[in-house]
């Protein structure tokens, strides 16, 4: 589990004695900004709302990849049984300059995440 890092150039804060500490998991921490970075209570609301979303959707991409890496996975299966070769480079060229065209250079490591997921490495 990731969990937010906040640095200030002043180096670590600690807590003030006042401040409870937020333990994982412990909403009623989060809606008062402990844990979101900010003291101010629409602010840290906002946040919360946020990451819930971002939660969701972490859940959607991990769903996604497995899905995708199986899929990839039974496209070689079916190719080598049928006589093919283990990678089509050109396929995985296009894959490649999809996610790159799209994301920039961010694109070409996630693009070459992707093809290792469904391939194994090379």
């Amino acid at each position: 589990m990731m969990t937010d890092v906040v640095e200030h150039s002043s180096g670590p804060t600690v807590p003030e004695p006042d401040q409870p500490s937020v333990e994982a998991g412990d909403t009623a921490g989060a809606r008062t900004g402990t844990g979101t970075g900010t003291v101010e209570p629409t602010a840290a609301a906002r946040i919360v709302q946020i990451r819930e979303r971002i939660d969701e959707i972490d859940h959607a991409l991990i769903s996604l990849w497995q899905e995708r890496a199986a899929l990839s996975q039974e496209v070689g299966v079916t190719r080598m049984a049928s006589g093919g070769t283990r990678l089509v480079l050109s396929r995985e060229r296009e894959i490649l300059e999809r996610f790159r065209g799209a994301l920039g250079a961010d694109g070409t490591q996630l693009a070459l995440l992707l093809l290792r997921a469904g391939r194994g490495p090379l």
